[in-house]
């Protein structure tokens, strides 16, 4: 079967059927070609429903669970978006489809040129790449960029890290998973004007966050 043929059944059968609606969420998938981003030899399994290995110990997530993730964000065309976790680049490429603009962090340098490396070749412009504790968000990179209107963290914390919620703007939405090493719970984040509103969207299973405001390697 053509990965193009792969790519719908993915959309209709993994992520449509599990009540994914935004119209700009499911446009987004349709456009990325999420094979490009795993390695030749597991191409075969692009599109299968589940998290694939992209070496250096991580994952590029599950379908299904990347466009929940982007769903309870809900991107807006004009929204600064910062992404903790860049990994493979793939959510990056679907944030790109849909923000004005993307700023993703990854810790693992060797990840980060990668993922450039192709979002680049794919033409993206409306990303910038940040190598270094993705718990820190975007604090002292440039572009400088202080405050986002979405921020979704692709790996898991013990608790929702304090210098992610300084930076996300009045009215924004973070998304992250967050709870023991091994099983976490899927949380939104809203700040209000007054304060913050967190609501849990079921449990989940990410590769931890590494960092000073996450958890520390073994």
């Amino acid at each position: 079967m053509k990965f193009e043929d792969q790519r719908k059944l993915m959309i209709q059968q993994q992520i449509e059927r599990r009540g994914i609606v935004d119209p700009r969420v499911l446009e987004a998938f349709y456009k990325v070609e999420r094979h490009l981003f795993v390695d030749e030899d597991a191409r075969h399994l692009a599109y299968n429903d589940s998290p694939l290995g992209i070496g250096s110990g991580q994952t590029i997530s599950q379908p299904y669970i990347v466009a929940l993730m982007m769903e309870l964000a809900d991107v807006q065309p004009d929204h600064k978006v910062l992404e903790i976790g860049t990994g493979s680049g793939y959510q990056t490429a679907l944030l790109a489809e849909i923000a004005k603009e993307v700023y993703t962090v990854e810790r693992i340098h060797v990840l980060i040129e990668r993922a450039k490396i192709l979002l680049q070749e794919l033409g993206y412009e409306n990303i910038f790449y940040k190598s270094g504790d993705g718990t820190r968000g975007w604090e002292g990179s440039f572009p400088v960029c202080k405050e986002f209107d979405r921020i979704i963290v692709s790996a898991a914390a013990p608790e929702v890290p304090a210098s992610l919620i300084e930076q996300l703007a009045i009215g924004g939405k973070l998304v992250i998973p967050a709870g023991q090493r091994s099983f976490q719970e899927l949380i939104l984040v809203e700040r209000k004007e007054n304060g913050y509103e967190e609501t849990r969207h079921g449990g989940c299973t990410f590769v931890p966050l590494i960092g000073e405001e996450g958890w520390h390697e073994y």
